[in-house]
């Protein structure tokens, strides 16, 4: 008896140390906030067991319409990080929080990205009558090419390091392995999607510009400037269309399809539907390029 008190009296002790190791080992994951679903993908294969990460953007919602719920805001201030990735909601969002929440720590996970354009067409009215203008600006869906992809997880890599110091070898060889990942995933869609090099990708929404320049494509998008488009400018696609060949329209879960099945129908063709926006970001790209070799082809 005299032994099992004794071997009590020295387990105690260690148990009490295991768990509260464990305690604060749980309290130290980096609790963050990410705008998008593929972004969060991306902070758990670099941040591992370290990082506790909400999205703001949920599925089937859009980021083109998205606004933040009072809940989300309540969340936004008892967490360490938010990262963003430049979609347009975002603006108003950091200002907000600069204001409100100024210990929250904003990371800016596009810093490096080269950016392609969109046409925007705005008419301004001045003293001398109205004026066109076609305006360039910044196509946010940065994510949809794994070579950008890399210099978001890298800015990811960088920011975690600095919020949490303790685990940054973790980090950096997390990121080492998916950066491999993304090169791998990348040269099978470029030989998926060698066979219809060059041809036209009609999309609704045009959320699909970075990866059709990636993969030698032309996205066309039958949304204009953010709306449908009107009866002149949808004859005007597809006769466009028709003349093409085309017989496939890409469309997003989180679209009205109206426009696109009225399309498809008057081509002959049909609708395909492809998600940016799936959690299972590396699988879903190489679902999509296969999605879009059978329409193309």
């Amino acid at each position: 008896m005299k032994k099992v008190a004794v071997i009590r009296d020295l387990l105690i002790p260690v148990l009490f140390i295991c768990f509260f190791t464990g305690v604060v080992h749980a309290e130290a994951r980096v609790a963050a906030f990410v705008s998008i679903i593929p972004q969060a993908y991306f902070l758990e294969r670099v941040g591992g067991p370290h990082v506790d990460v909400e999205v703001l953007v949920g599925e089937g919602q859009s980021p083109a319409t998205y606004e933040p719920s009072p809940q989300q805001m309540a969340k936004l201030s008892s967490t360490k990080a938010y990262f963003a990735i430049g979609v347009p909601f975002e603006k108003n969002l950091i200002k907000k929080i600069r204001q409100s929440y100024k210990k929250l720590v904003i990371v800016e996970t596009q810093k490096g990205v080269a950016y392609r354009y969109l046409e925007h067409h705005s008419h301004d009215h001045d003293a001398k009558g109205g004026r066109d203008h076609h305006d360039r600006v910044p196509d946010p869906h940065i994510w949809m090419d794994p070579k950008l992809v890399k210099v978001q997880a890298t800015n990811i890599r960088d920011a975690l390091c600095e919020l949490d110091p303790a685990n940054a070898e973790d980090y950096s060889k997390n990121l080492r392995l998916f950066i491999s990942d993304l090169d791998q995933a990348d040269k099978r869609i470029r030989a998926a999607l060698a066979p219809v090099r060059g041809k036209s990708m009609y999309v609704f929404h045009p959320a699909f510009g970075y990866f059709a320049d990636s993969y030698g494509l032309r996205q066309v998008s039958i949304e204009i400037e953010g709306k449908e488009p009107g009866a002149k400018q949808l004859a005007t696609i597809i006769d466009k269309a028709k003349k093409e060949g085309v017989r496939v329209i890409f469309v997003q879960p989180q679209f009205s399809m109206k426009s696109a099945e009225s399309v498809a129908r008057e081509i002959g063709g049909a609708v395909v539907p492809i998600n940016p926006l799936a959690r299972d970001y590396l699988a879903n790209l190489e679902r999509m390029a296969a999605s879009v070799e059978k329409g193309l082809r």
